[in-house]
């Protein structure tokens, strides 16, 4: 590959050194350079600094366009006609089940990579200023992937597909207020059906789509805008006031250029080794048993297996969405930028919450699945308290308890214990999905998946 890659880059630097180029190669070369600076930081060339997240994340949505181009040429968006087409294209057109399976783990890949992407801009403080709004786009882009793999979700119209989707679309009903109106757009009707269709279609091949180019265009230059990437330090290192600058080109394009390639490499892998799921036809009269969400809403299902559906909506996921958004604007940090945990303390204070979130999850779930029966405990008391005060009390209980141990026991600053109370909370959120994945049976009890 490394071969390929300055053989590549060698045919790019010949002709670009022609004395006249050929209109669409200097139409693309001026591209390529526009959209980054000239000169670069060396520090942030380090793989370790970004492990190639964002670029990965701008090819699997490249390859998403691409794929969603040409599956567009074959698909059907009508309930009678969806799947056949599938079955069609998987079977008649040339390529067309690679092509599939492209769209259908690049969808999923991307997911985890903006994951990954988010946790390595706030572990490295490059959330703080001058990079605060960059931060909000980001996890605009983030929910715009959410949609575009839920809206894409139900277009195979299969079994899974129908009734996952089904399970999404349950959950909104129960957002205080708009709840019933917003289910009731989204589905265009009192239940599942064409419309639906019709609306994730749409939903999912132009408005998505065309909502998280722009957005990404403006991500980058937010980027250049504020200088490039954080510069990574050691705890305790003086920020370099004029920090060492290289030229990109070659060295950040060749970076980009091996990551891009690597990237179209695995997937390509997957794709010719893993086809992309297609059970039964859909069939709005058989509920599977357990019906689960996709894997990356799996983790909410949980939630509202404990917590009452308004106090999910309004509280745990309301408040915490809502103080992501708003984390950059909090007072202090802003000397820790480019420290991954922000400092040695912020390391210990990580590990302690992350410890601590899959002990207390692991043990709430149990004893709330095999010992703790409110409503036999307490009977005649409305659901909302059982299954919605009273869980939401003890948890933010528990959080305020947290923050105390970190400050006062750890000696953590604020930024810190700020820090360590999100990854309490990554940590309990990502085990809630496994839980749900992997451990929820008929009747959504626990139990093994694979038994």
């Amino acid at each position: 590959m490394a071969k390929t890659i300055r053989n590549v880059y060698a045919f790019f630097v010949s002709r670009s050194h022609q004395e006249e180029p050929s209109t669409p190669f200097r139409m693309f070369k001026t591209f390529v350079f526009h959209i980054r600076p000239r000169l670069v930081t060396e520090k942030t060339l380090r793989f370790t600094l970004t492990f190639g997240l964002g670029g990965t994340a701008v090819v699997l949505v490249s390859l998403q366009l691409f794929t969603g181009i040409l599956l567009k040429f074959a698909y059907e968006p009508f309930p009678t006609q969806a799947y056949d087409s599938l079955i069609r294209l998987q079977a008649q057109y040339p390529f067309g089940q690679f092509i599939r399976n492209i769209h259908y783990w690049c969808a999923n890949f991307l997911v985890g990579i903006l994951c990954l992407h988010g946790l390595r801009v706030f572990f490295t403080g490059a959330f703080r200023p001058p990079r605060r709004v960059n931060w909000v786009i980001g996890l605009s882009l983030f929910f715009l992937t959410l949609a575009a793999n839920l809206t894409g979700y139900l277009l195979p119209w299969d079994q899974l597909a129908y009734w996952a989707t089904t399970i999404c679309l349950g959950m909104l009903e129960y957002i205080p207020g708009i709840g019933g109106l917003l289910q009731q757009w989204v589905m265009g009707g009192p239940q599942i059906g064409a419309a639906t269709l019709r609306n994730f279609f749409a939903l999912h091949t132009a408005v998505v789509p065309a909502a998280m180019v722009s957005l990404m265009a403006y991500h980058f230059w937010r980027v250049r805008k504020a200088g490039g990437l954080v510069v990574p330090r050691s705890p305790g290192e003086t920020p370099d006031e004029k920090p060492v600058a290289i030229p990109s080109n070659p060295h950040l394009l060749l970076r980009e250029a091996a990551v891009a390639l690597s990237a179209v490499a695995i997937v390509s892998a997957v794709a010719l080794l893993f086809d992309a799921p297609l059970g039964a036809p859909a069939n709005p009269g058989l509920s599977p048993n357990p019906t689960k969400a996709p894997w990356y809403f799996a983790g909410v299902q949980e939630m509202l297996v404990h917590f009452h559906p308004t106090f999910t909506w309004l509280i745990v996921l309301g408040a915490a969405l809502g103080a992501f958004f708003i984390l950059p604007y909090l007072a202090g940090g802003e000397e820790t930028a480019g420290i991954w945990f922000a400092s040695t303390v912020g390391r210990r204070t990580s590990v302690f919450a992350a410890a601590a979130a899959g002990l207390i999850t692991s043990l709430a779930v149990i004893l709330g699945e095999y010992v703790i029966d409110l409503a036999d405990w307490m009977i005649g008391w409305p659901p909302v308290v059982l299954n919605g005060l009273i869980p939401t009390a003890l948890l933010l209980i528990m959080l305020a308890g947290l923050y105390v141990v970190l400050t006062k026991v750890f000696r953590a600053a604020r930024p810190e214990a700020i820090q360590a109370v999100f990854v309490f909370l990554a940590v309990g959120l990502v085990e809630l999905t496994v839980i749900c994945i992997f451990f929820r049976v008929e009747g959504m009890k626990l139990g093994w998946v694979f038994r």
